[in-house]
């Protein structure tokens, strides 16, 4: 580990408006902790920034003492990519700053925001960004790899909404990337993750949704596996371009007031469809769920959008264990079913889980090229086995059922890339094959122009060529 002097590290609070924070310091160990409790490293220093300015002053301070630099905007990466040993970790989770601009639909978020925190400033206006589904995520990490979510078919990933970025380079320079300026940066910040910059300040389109949208929660139990992912293969390719979708498969009933006591703690499958604009629509929607396959229990009713985002956050609790992976599939065909139902019993948490997303509607109108997401955008599936554990001997156990699971699968897949935001381990060949030879060389040039020695590759690296 480079050892930094307390003399050298008061030089670096010095020219700080934030504070930097050391082992020495109490709020160490809560500053320096990620999302997945099974990423324990220790940072030199973390420098907790207010402004670019502050950023920038990091950047050159960990040049200075050859550093090794992380970026933390949430903490929520199962990778932990946002914490380093024995470097200095940039720490933006103060700089949480929305501004709506509600005529003009757009809205500017700083780079250590959350989902929550921004749809509750956009919300106010009836208006929201595509985001993901839980709503303690960080919007930076999740925005620079895609961003999939309840809202991906009606409008897009959260790349496909991003209006422009404010970056820190790796030299200090502040640059704009838009679609006419620094054009290259903003096609590439749109899916190439973290490896061009800091992004402090994201700019969004926004989207008329809500206040209030309706849910559509369908819960059958394990035996009902494969005529459930039946059902969902019939009706999910179909819904209308105002709603969506995602199926859960393993989790436990909760001890909810909808769910009757007899199913509190079941594991099961759980199909949630949600309608974003009237409740006569919906209810047109979701009845062929009941017709075909009667649930063992239901909730059906008007809900906030901003507790929507949150209905899956107790999936994704802080301070557990977690390993995922996730692939990509055209179809759901009898024998991916097959595989599904017949490998979920083996997990050992009951925490872990399945989830599939469908990805088309407005996902699939954005051409291949124009953005740096690791995917093709046909129409297809996105299936996240994520292992969740207590204790890292059920973590070890649930990490190879993730992988058999996603080892299964891989013989229907079409591609051998994946999600790199849903990447524990950033391993290179995976890289690759996430962005395809093509899109990779792109973003290795683009990579060389703007972080030539590779500053920024605690993260799903793009090696700069």
């Amino acid at each position: 580990m480079i050892q930094v002097s307390s003399h050298r590290l008061e030089e670096l609070r010095t020219v700080l408006a934030g504070k930097v924070i050391t082992s020495e310091d109490a709020d160490y160990d809560t500053a320096r902790i990620q999302w997945n409790n099974d990423i324990d490293r220790r940072p030199v220093a973390i420098a907790r920034c207010l402004s670019p300015a502050d950023v920038a002053a990091a950047l050159s301070f960990a040049r200075e003492h050859g550093l090794e630099v992380s970026v933390r905007g949430g903490g929520h990466a199962f990778s932990g990519s946002g914490v380093c040993d024995g470097g200095l970790m940039i720490d933006l989770s103060a700089m949480r700053r929305i501004l709506v601009s509600a005529d003009a639909r757009l809205a500017r978020v700083g780079g250590g925001a959350t989902v929550a925190e921004l749809d509750a400033a956009t919300q106010v206006h009836g208006l929201a960004v595509p985001t993901g589904v839980i709503s303690h995520t960080g919007v930076g990490g999740m925005t620079l790899g895609g961003g999939i979510g309840w809202l991906t078919h009606k409008a897009g990933l959260t790349i496909d909404n991003l209006v422009s970025a404010d970056v820190v380079l790796a030299d200090g320079r502040y640059v704009h990337a838009s679609p006419a300026e620094n054009a290259d940066l903003f096609w590439a910040v749109r899916g190439g993750g973290g490896n061009f910059g800091v992004v402090t300040t994201f700019e969004f389109q926004l989207h008329p949704v809500g206040p209030e949208v309706h849910l559509g929660l369908f819960f059958w139990g394990m035996d009902s596996g494969e005529q459930v992912l039946r059902l969902a293969r019939d009706v999910v390719p179909h819904l209308p371009a105002d709603a969506g979708a995602q199926i859960a498969i393993g989790l436990n009933a909760p001890p909810a007031p909808f769910v009757p006591s007899q199913y509190h703690f079941t594991p099961g499958y759980l199909l949630l469809v949600v309608g974003f604009s009237s409740a006569s629509e919906h209810a047109k929607i979701i009845a062929p769920i009941r017709e075909q396959l009667p649930p063992l229990f239901e909730l059906v009713s008007p809900i906030p959008y901003i507790a929507l985002q949150r209905t899956l956050d107790e999936t994704a609790p802080w301070g557990l264990l977690g390993y995922q992976e996730a692939i990509y599939l055209d179809e759901l065909t009898d024998d991916v079913i097959s595989v599904i139902v017949n490998r979920i019993p083996a997990k050992r948490s009951p925490m872990s889980y399945c989830l599939i997303f469908r990805l088309d509607g407005a996902f699939s109108e954005v051409g291949d090229e124009e953005t740096a997401f690791g995917g093709r955008r046909a129409p297809r599936y996105i299936i996240n086995i994520a292992g969740i554990g207590a204790s890292p001997e059920i973590l070890r156990a649930d990490r190879s059922w993730v992988e058999s699971v996603w080892d299964a699968l891989r013989t229907f897949a079409r591609d051998s890339g994946g999600y790199v935001n849903s990447m524990t381990d950033n391993d290179e060949a995976r890289i690759r094959a996430a962005y395809g030879p093509a899109k990779y060389q792109r973003l290795a040039r683009i990579k060389a122009k703007y972080d030539p020695s590779n500053v920024f590759h605690l993260n799903a690296n793009i090696k700069p060529h």
